[in-house]
């Protein structure tokens, strides 16, 4: 049984993140769903990567949650609580037609910080 956290703010982020998780679970996985509103951004972009998850991952164990704060915190509080295997979140966050080369500052900082397992999904 492996414990996945996928964690995004993003509908694009999401569905590349389904994708690489489709091809791995089990029916015993988990998969927690975390969608972090960060202060002075509108939710809507978090509930709608939330809902994303719950669709392309039904067959799947999925339990989701949206908070409100610094997403790093968020993401690595979270994989402790719930023990996650892997996290997995995005390369950048936002409209794949806009982004720059690299890694974003979440992106970058769970993967430097974290204790378990980190993929991290180009979209």
């Amino acid at each position: 049984m492996t414990t996945y956290l996928l964690a995004s703010a993003s509908v694009h982020t999401t569905a590349v993140a389904c994708d690489y998780l489709a091809e791995r679970l089990t029916d015993d996985d988990t998969v927690m769903v975390l969608g972090v509103v960060e202060p002075g951004t509108p939710s809507r972009d978090v509930s709608d990567a939330i809902n994303v998850a719950r669709a392309r991952l039904a067959a799947a164990t999925v339990w989701t949650e949206q908070r409100e704060g610094d997403p790093v915190e968020a993401i690595l509080d979270l994989a402790a609580d719930v023990d996650a295997d892997e996290i997995i979140v995005g390369r950048r966050s936002g409209d794949p037609e806009q982004m720059e080369m690299g890694l974003g500052g979440t992106a970058a900082a769970v993967a430097g910080e974290a204790e378990r397992a980190v993929v991290i999904v180009p979209v």
